[in-house]
């Protein structure tokens, strides 16, 4: 899916959306992600109204374009703004979330059942809906549910009933999870809980063990047992939600992650029991429904999120992240090196309706799309990211050492992105720009690499359409800089090299 998320409010107005959905097919997109508000299509408890999903199923569909649909409802970004005005006005109905000082926040307690019903009965009405008027068609693919959910500004609720179901006895459902799941749960949990002493009985504190802030390395888990703790409660609420929807149409359906990070290194910094990748197994055991836990990724170690998030058998799929120059390099990485199912800038009908670079990287991909299809999953396939902290990435591929350096003429550049797909024996390839790519051979007998031919040239539904035939200054040759691809600065290629060795 080469994506873009619209704003927020976008989709609360046709007017607004209909001259955009022609541009963003233009901007060479074939997936969109577009909010759907509790608040707009329940104004009154038990009555809903379609138009706007209407307005924006068919807007999208008269373009060529898919949709994945955000169920803005119970939580936003921590929040509860998106619920109707009977939800937000009846705090005794709807409970909100209490701090530990006894404060009421302005989020919905994932302690109500109330609250998860409501939810659940408008999600549901609205994929009954989507079902009759959208399934011959499958415009809409997907949906996330919720949006970055978790409670800010304090690490888990501390109302009455959240307190007493932290000293209760953690439920059988989790704790069967993690006897049955021990050699395979990610290092995080599995730390903890043997650390605890592995029981299978006992509080939440008792089984996880107490915890507290670390300040001094953000990569630590402060106040764990918290997280953990509300993490199966947002699991187990939205879950319900999402089970409630996939019974009027089963389509794929995640949940989106407000990321950990230096600036906000513990729980209530960032939202506490959000679907982060140290509570994955508690979101796989309490919400069987969800597909998959994603990341929104604005920080700087998007690689590392990535390895975070595709482990275990979850699947990368990237709602929300940066455009620009820096998100064009790292789509082209994130499709080659973890088999992405997505990448999505966020504001794409906004600051970036002029972001040529990634239309630029879409209109590339969008021709290799046959060729990552065809190779993911089987070790044939690398992303290339690099940029001035890191100018320099080494790796193997197919038999041969690779080494991706910035080009440095006629400047340096600050950020390069590329996919290089093995396709035959000393054969490779790739796509990208603003790199050169070196080749030298693995194994005990080190012969030495030379280029046979390298063309550059387009896809054409899939059929490869050779162009020019790169030499000289065009490449890098054996007797002058080592054996290697040119990427230019100002454009995108895409170059198909055939190796030779000799000694």
């Amino acid at each position: 899916m080469l994506c873009g998320e619209l704003h927020n409010s976008s989709t609360s107005d046709a007017a607004y959306m209909r001259p955009l959905w022609q541009m963003l097919a233009d901007k060479n997109l074939n997936t969109v992600v577009a909010p759907v508000s509790w608040e707009l299509i329940e104004k009154e408890k038990g009555k809903f109204d379609f138009t706007l999903v209407d307005s924006m199923i068919n807007g999208a569909r008269q373009h060529g374009l898919y949709l994945i649909i955000i169920w803005f409802a119970s939580w936003k970004n921590s929040a509860s703004t998106y619920m109707p005005s009977w939800v937000k006005k009846d705090t005794d109905t709807y409970p909100r979330v209490k701090d530990q000082s006894g404060k009421t926040l302005e989020i919905l307690s994932a302690f109500s059942d109330n609250s998860c019903n409501a939810d659940a009965t408008a999600f549901a009405a609205l994929m009954k809906h989507i079902r009759e008027t959208d399934q011959q068609f499958q415009t809409v693919i997907m949906v996330q549910v919720e949006n970055e959910v978790g409670i800010l500004n304090a690490n888990r609720d501390y109302s009455s009933v959240a307190n007493k179901a932290f000293t209760s006895p953690v439920p059988k459902e989790l704790t069967g999870y993690l006897s049955t799941n021990k050699a395979t749960l990610t290092p995080e949990l599995k730390t903890a809980w043997q650390a605890a002493g592995s029981k299978t009985s006992g509080s939440w504190q008792e089984i996880f063990g107490s915890s507290g802030l670390n300040n001094n390395d953000w990569k630590a888990f402060s106040y764990y047992t918290e997280e953990l703790f509300m993490a199966y409660h947002y699991a187990k609420y939205i879950g319900r939600v999402a089970a409630a929807g996939k019974k009027e149409y089963p389509i794929p359906m995640f949940v989106n992650a407000w990321l950990k990070q230096p600036e906000t290194a513990w729980p209530g910094k960032y939202p506490s029991g959000g679907p982060l990748p140290q509570v994955m197994d508690i979101w796989r055991a309490a919400a069987p429904a969800i597909d998959m836990i994603v990341p929104d990724i604005y920080m700087p170690y998007f690689e590392w999120v990535c390895e975070q998030y595709h482990r275990n058998g979850n699947p990368l799929l990237i709602p929300e992240t940066r455009g620009g120059n820096i998100g064009a390099a790292r789509a082209f990485f994130a499709f080659g090196q973890h088999d992405a199912m997505c990448f999505s800038p966020f504001g794409i009908d906004g600051d970036y309706r002029a972001d040529a670079a990634m239309s630029e990287s879409y209109k590339v991909l969008d021709q290799l799309k046959q060729l990552i299809l065809q190779h993911q999953g089987d070790g044939s396939m690398a992303g290339i990211l690099a940029d001035t902290l890191t100018p320099v990435r080494i790796f193997d591929l197919g038999g041969y050492h690779l080494e991706v350096r910035l080009s440095s003429w006629p400047v340096k550049s600050a950020v390069a992105g590329g996919i290089i797909i093995k396709t035959g024996a000393d054969e490779f390839m790739v796509a990208g720009k603003g790199f050169d790519l070196m080749f030298t051979v693995t194994g005990k007998d080190m012969p030495l690499v030379a280029i046979d031919y390298a063309d550059e040239g387009s896809f054409d539904h899939g059929v490869w359409i050779p162009a020019r035939r790169l030499n000289g200054d065009e490449v890098h040759t054996s007797t002058w800089s080592g054996t290697g691809l040119k990427f230019p600065q100002d454009h995108y290629s895409i170059q198909h090299v055939k190796l030779y060795r000799y000694k």
